[in-house]
């Protein structure tokens, strides 16, 4: 039986290597697909912990505001749609697919959430 900190654990883990997978995007044509690919699923993720994670389940006390920050994110910031508009026209423009992976790391910078999220992880 899996207990809520692995299951926690294992859903910053995806986090941080999809966000790592971001990081590491070339930006040449045709890389916005890999990006929307990832930003998805971490938007996935902190939607997860967001409404399925109790507070209450988790005892660390780094999990209530790293929760906070996963909601302000998700409140703040959302790129699909922008990603959407801009893939039939600029999907191989590599300045813009690089802006946009840019703006999307500074984005989940902000506050220090990733860093939150790997300190957490190496917690647990």
């Amino acid at each position: 039986m899996v207990t809520y900190n692995e299951y926690l654990k294992s859903i910053l883990l995806q986090i941080l290597e999809s966000h790592q997978n971001l990081k590491e995007i070339q930006d040449k044509p045709g890389d916005l697909d890999k990006i929307k690919k990832e930003l998805l699923k971490i938007t996935g993720f902190l939607k997860v912990i967001s409404n399925k994670i109790e507070d209450s389940k988790i005892p660390h006390s780094d999990f209530k505001p790293l929760k906070s920050k996963f909601r302000n994110y998700l409140d703040n910031y959302s790129f699909e749609q922008e990603i959407e508009t801009m893939a039939p026209l600029y999907n191989d423009d590599v300045h813009r697919v690089k802006n946009m992976r840019l703006k999307i790391l500074e984005s989940m910078n902000d506050n220090k959430m990733m860093d939150d999220v790997k300190e957490l992880a190496d917690k647990i």
